[in-house]
């Protein structure tokens, strides 16, 4: 297959005086660029051409141009910067698709300010972490959201806790935040712990709730929900998160104790550690040990309510009986043994006969007539 590009279109593109034709040839030019029949003089021409055109003094040829090299991958890295940088009808369809643009190009124009080029940006496909970074520092609200949504950008976790911090008040960005496929465990605990701290003003301003039974509704969702989000965390993730918790003052004996109850283990003994300040093999070999000092010591080291020792004696004991298998419902069957186990070790308290058989909350609830757990 020959070339369209000829030597009478070079003649009529320089030549004609109408912007319109200009702005045909420039549609044109772009599905020759590519052409893998062209020749080397050909190629050369073509390129030739498209510097020239890059500066036609008519917004339309320009326009025309970029719409129609967007995705060309034989755009000369020259043109495709001054087409970057040109007035925003000519510039964001190559901001939007051209990979001629290299993550320096694209930072320095998320750095001049414009925020409609800033949006285009954080939508490209592939986004790469500095050009993230330099977006969520910088970039407006709707820039930083719109990078949120893009589910190819790639974003570090120190990308995302800066959005956290930068746009704390933004419902729009954290909404996108939260809705991101995959996030590091330290940036879904912040998150969890915003939203519910909302969701307590709301609770305190729009109904009849005091601030403290808001606070302990807002408690037990967040604490099932950090919960949740641990069962599939390394055990680095593990441990970057529970040192976060704790240096925030929000790893409480409650959520040390639901961890046990529901069967997070691992998240118990890593807590235990944290709080006591030994290395987590340590731990766990106080934890486990047949003797009933080890894990005693370790308890009252950790600061948690004497009181509750015993309940948590019953848990472990629970855990060394039963074999996490995988299975479907391993950890339902494991929960109601042990609130079970320890209602009955508290005889005191009851158990309701309506009381479903994996309730920690009520669990908890019950256990909190013993003593007041987080002081």
């Amino acid at each position: 297959m020959q070339s369209t590009l000829t030597q009478a279109d070079v003649a009529k593109l320089l030549a004609e005086p109408s912007p319109t034709v200009r702005a045909e040839l420039a549609g044109k030019l772009g599905h020759e660029i590519d052409n893998p029949d062209l020749n080397q003089a050909e190629a050369a021409l073509a390129q030739d051409i498209v510097r020239i055109m890059a500066k036609d003094v008519e917004a339309n040829v320009r326009r025309a141009l970029a719409e129609n090299l967007r995705g060309a991958a034989h755009l000369p890295h020259d043109v495709a910067l001054k087409l970057a940088n040109d007035i925003e009808s000519v510039a964001l369809p190559i901001l939007e698709s051209s990979q001629v643009l290299t993550d320096a190009d694209l930072i320095e124009i998320v750095r001049s300010g414009a925020a409609a080029k800033q949006e285009v940006i954080a939508g490209r496909e592939g986004l790469g972490e500095s050009v993230a970074d330099v977006l969520v520092t910088t970039a407006s609200e709707k820039a930083v959201a719109k990078l949120m949504d893009n589910t190819t950008a790639q974003i570090s976790e120190k990308s995302l806790s800066k959005a956290v911090d930068r746009f704390a008040a933004s419902d729009l960005v954290k909404e996108k935040i939260v809705k991101r496929p995959t996030l590091p465990p330290t940036v879904t605990e912040r998150l969890v712990t915003m939203v519910a701290d909302t969701m307590r003003d709301y609770l305190v301003a729009h109904h009849q709730v005091s601030p403290t039974v808001a606070s302990d509704i807002v408690m037990q969702s967040r604490e099932r929900a950090i919960i949740g989000l641990t069962g599939k965390s390394s055990v680095e993730e593990l441990e970057k998160l529970i040192a976060q918790m704790n240096a925030n003052k929000r790893l409480t004996p409650t959520l040390v104790i639901r961890a046990l109850c529901m069967g997070d283990v691992a998240f118990f003994e890593m807590a235990i550690a944290v709080m006591a300040n030994i290395p987590v093999v340590n731990a766990r070999i106080l934890i486990h040990d047949a003797g009933q000092l080890g894990l005693k010591s370790l308890y009252e080291r950790a600061g948690m309510p004497p009181d509750l020792l015993p309940a948590v004696r019953v848990a472990i004991d629970v855990v060394h009986e039963t074999e996490m298998t995988g299975e479907e419902h391993d950890r339902e069957r494991y929960r109601a043994r042990v609130i079970e186990r320890i209602l009955t070790k508290y005889e005191d308290v009851g158990a309701d006969e309506n009381m479903g058989a994996d309730n920690v909350d009520y669990l908890l609830g019950k256990l909190s007539d013993i003593v007041k757990l987080g002081t």
